[in-house]
């Protein structure tokens, strides 16, 4: 069977090839070229042909089921959501061959209603995932898609969200948490005093150690003196900020049952803990609010995954000399982020159309 693929800055001009899928992803990985390599096939057929453990890094968002019609048919179009899932899952399986031990599987999915009933498609796929390919769940990201297509359904609430799943295949694997923090504010100095970027002076927390009836006064004096030392790292720039947790004063993070929580344990043992902050930043949440993808400039795609979605995935999980992939690439929105951050990139999608229009996405880059 023949597939087209196109590879190098010379995206558009197609080589017919058989076979060599595997091959050509091999040649790519020994560059240094950061142009994007797109295969057009079923990604099922392509992925099949690929290496074990060749790539870094996964991410997309695959058709969803029973929302549109693709010119080229393929998943999405089953008689049953049991079907797609099932579809779904063949293709999570041959990319759980083809990542690296170390790498990250980030899967964007929507849901569908039938009959009234929304079908938890994006948790059946993800818990099926866990249960029988042996997937790691480390994060669900909420995808706050900001504004909404319109609803005029007058018996439930409007849909703005997506899951954004973060899947691994070890417990070590790559993760650069301090490519994705923010920067942190400073710490400044008033009247003499350091103040921590938030206002913390430790003025406050002395008063509340001072009197306090549940701390006795070894406690007292162990507090104070750990106080100051919080202060002098706050001066020094260990730490951007903290929060001081006293006994009776302030209630413990997560739960007060010192059976479930080591926070909880700290206080009744020694009246007090700290909560730091990072100096280079907090590290993102998990709800992103970015705007769907504005499709009014791309005819014939409509899928609203956009650029900022894959930025923190890449940045934090795609290593410098890193492959990413993307085997539902539609008009190369993962391509297109790997590419601006000089990653190299793998797209594959069924659409000869859908890579061409991607290619020109990436060319046009400066």
């Amino acid at each position: 069977m023949q597939q087209s693929l196109f590879c190098g800055n010379d995206a558009l001009a197609a080589i017919e090839v058989q076979d060599s899928f595997g091959p050509s992803l091999r040649t790519y990985a020994d560059g240094a070229n950061t142009f994007p390599l797109f295969m057009c096939g079923d990604a099922r057929v392509v992925l099949a042909e690929l290496p074990p453990a060749s790539v870094d890094f996964v991410m997309t968002s695959p058709p969803y089921w029973g929302k549109r019609q693709y010119s080229n048919g393929g998943i999405g179009l089953e008689p049953s959501p049991q079907d797609f899932v099932a579809h779904i899952l063949e293709i999570t399986g041959l990319l759980y061959r083809i990542l690296k031990p170390a790498g990250s599987f980030w899967l964007n999915i929507g849901d569908t209603y039938q009959d009234k009933s929304l079908l938890g498609i994006p948790w059946r796929i993800a818990i099926a995932m866990i249960d029988r390919q042996g997937w790691i769940l480390r994060n669900q990201v909420v995808w706050n898609k900001v504004k909404g297509s319109p609803d005029n359904a007058a018996d439930k609430l409007r849909n703005v969200h997506e899951p954004l799943f973060h899947f691994v295949k070890t417990t070590h694997y790559y993760y650069d948490v301090d490519a994705i923090r923010s920067r942190p504010m400073r710490s400044k100095v008033v009247n003499g005093a350091i103040v921590s970027a938030t206002g913390v002076s430790g003025v406050r927390y002395r008063r509340q150690i001072e009197l306090s009836t549940a701390l006795s006064e070894r406690e007292k004096q162990y507090a104070l003196d750990a106080l100051e030392e919080m202060l002098a790292r706050v001066a020094s720039g260990k730490i951007a900020d903290f929060r001081m947790i006293i006994r009776n004063q302030q209630r413990a993070t997560h739960s007060d049952q010192e059976s479930v929580s080591g926070r909880a344990r700290e206080l009744k043992e020694r009246g007090f803990y700290f909560l730091n902050y990072h100096p280079n930043g907090s590290k993102p949440a998990d709800v992103w609010d970015i705007l769907p993808e504005d499709t009014q400039k791309r005819d014939g795609h409509f899928a609203p995954y956009p650029e900022d979605l894959c930025k923190t995935p890449l940045l934090c999980t795609c290593p410098a000399n890193g492959i990413a992939l993307d085997p539902f690439c539609g008009t190369g929105t993962t391509m297109l982020a790997a590419y601006r951050i000089r990653r190299r990139s793998v797209g594959i999608d069924i659409s000869r159309e859908y890579l061409e229009f991607a290619a020109k996405r990436c060319a046009a880059v400066p």
